[in-house]
């Protein structure tokens, strides 16, 4: 009974690899037509690897070279009320891993330890201006975002106890330690099937709406 056993587990686990596997094909993070991908892993490898991964403990057995930039112009606004300290920082370092392709400055092919790629993001996807460096007229990231900047904001749902859309609350499924990043809206894996990688449609401005109470 036991090689029954492992053949079922086994066969448990193909079919989650070909759901992940299904829902990243076609979609911008679907790598495996590009020449500059790794031949051998062009889906997963140019984020991922089995060995030999670099020393980064926002992603699992990460592979790509980060980014460049140290310090960026960050978005102000008169509307972002700095309220009970609340402050926009440097991106964290999930967002960070995003920015390691999406703000220009690191070549698409600089994993597995290479420095020296050409090909970089297509215009249309980048973030960060010419500079690499200028968050200033993007949604801002890396704040932390609680019941206590709602309340006296007045413009924003209460977190901990606004349902999402997404199944929990807005704490639940689109912050990180109480923060808000690149991922509390965008989700890499394309595990909800949405466009531009959106954890929900935002037809009518429904993926805004989950957050702020306009």
């Amino acid at each position: 009974m036991k090689p029954l056993k492992i053949t079922f587990l086994l066969m448990v686990l193909s079919l989650f690899a070909l759901t992940a596997y299904g829902q990243i094909s076609g979609t911008a993070h679907d790598f495996s037509t590009e020449i500059w991908a790794p031949a051998e892993n062009r889906m997963c490898g140019v984020c991922h690897t089995t060995h030999s991964a670099m020393n980064e403990p926002s992603a699992p057995l990460w592979n790509h070279q980060s980014t460049s930039v140290v310090s960026y112009q960050l978005y102000t606004s008169p509307t972002f009320d700095n309220h009970g300290g609340t402050t926009i920082t440097n991106p964290s370092a999930s967002s960070k891993l995003c920015l390691s392709c999406h703000d220009g400055t690191i070549a698409l092919e600089n994993f597995g330890g290479t420095t020296t790629g050409t090909s970089y993001i297509s215009s249309t996807n980048l973030v960060g201006g010419p500079s690499g460096d200028d968050l200033s007229r993007e949604h801002p990231i890396s704040f932390e975002y609680t019941d206590a900047l709602a309340a006296l904001d007045g413009g924003l749902y209460a977190p901990t106890s606004t349902n999402s859309g997404l199944g929990s609350t807005i704490s639940q499924d689109m912050l990180f330690n109480n923060r808000l990043e690149c991922a509390s809206c965008h989700d890499v894996h394309n595990r909800y099937g949405v466009a531009h990688l959106l954890k929900m449609s935002n037809n009518n401005s429904q993926l805004c709406l989950a957050c702020h109470n306009k």
